[in-house]
């Protein structure tokens, strides 16, 4: 059986370090990004260092359904999907809301739902949050809930921008309440996976040395206030996440599913314990 993996946003930052770890863990790696040479870079490297896995590039806009639909067939070509870890999204600096929502939530459910009919014993999903909407302290009405917990309905965006009120539209507040909706997305998700005994999870990283971490800290003083507040004192690495994501994909972790795990140095137990 060959089994095959999937790293997204695997052109650098912990996508990258995703693929990685993924690399040793099963037999063929697709590295989806949207940017074609990084994804290749990290390819080339990963095949010259003689990994278990045979690496390839799969340029893929995770919003993009016809592309998802690709994907999804190029695992099938190759055998039986094992292990999937969603690290591609975007920040607040670098989209308006719609955008943000667009990538990190609805991509995030498209992705699921074109790879679910892949799923069997021992299939695994790691879908990125973040600590955002734990620090926020989001904690949507029933009616907005309904509304979150559907990202594939039409009009989506409208509704949940007309359910939460306009304040959604700052992309500071947008973000977290996209990733409450990937913490709410891998808990129904684990549900729907687990009588063909597969898993889904959410991985909430903290402030994390990245060249996407480094350009919000630039823009926002409140994330300097966050490193500050880390009982670890510094910012975490990629490498640091990419070792929880594969221990999440791992056999050992073959009883762990419908949950998140935060990776951030301690940050919330400082602020909101």
């Amino acid at each position: 059986m060959t089994t095959v993996g999937i790293a997204t946003g695997a052109g650098r930052g912990m996508g990258e370090e995703c693929a990685r770890r993924l690399a040793d863990m099963v037999d063929v790696l697709l590295l989806v990004d949207r940017d074609e040479a990084g994804a290749a870079a990290v390819a080339k490297d990963l095949n010259d260092a003689g990994h278990r896995a045979t690496a390839e590039a799969f340029v893929l806009d995770v919003t993009d359904r016809e592309g998802l639909a690709r994907l999804a067939a190029r695992v099938a070509e190759f055998g039986t999907l094992r292990a999937v870890a969603h690290a591609a999204g975007i920040s607040p600096t670098m989209a308006d809301w719609r955008r943000i929502f667009e990538v990190d939530l609805v991509g995030t459910a498209a992705l699921a739902e074109a790879l679910r009919p892949l799923a069997t014993e021992g299939t695994a999903h790691v879908y990125f949050a973040s600590m955002s909407p734990l620090l926020a302290g989001i904690d949507p009405p029933p009616e907005v809930a309904a509304i979150l917990d559907d990202p594939l309905q039409p009009d989506f965006l409208d509704k949940i921008r007309d359910a939460v009120g306009p304040d959604l539209e700052n992309t500071a507040y947008a973000y977290p309440w996209a990733k409450h909706g990937v913490h709410r997305f891998a808990r129904k998700e684990a549900v729907r996976l687990g009588p063909v005994g597969a898993r889904a999870c959410s991985l909430s990283p903290g402030v994390i040395d990245t060249p996407q971490g480094r350009q919000e800290a630039a823009r926002h003083a409140s994330m300097q206030r966050l490193i500050d507040a880390t009982p670890l004192g510094r910012t975490g690495q990629s490498q640091e996440v990419a070792a929880v994501v594969a221990f999440m994909l791992s056999d050992e972790a073959s009883f762990l599913s419908g949950i998140d795990i935060l990776v951030d140095g301690g940050v919330h137990a400082a602020v909101r314990g």
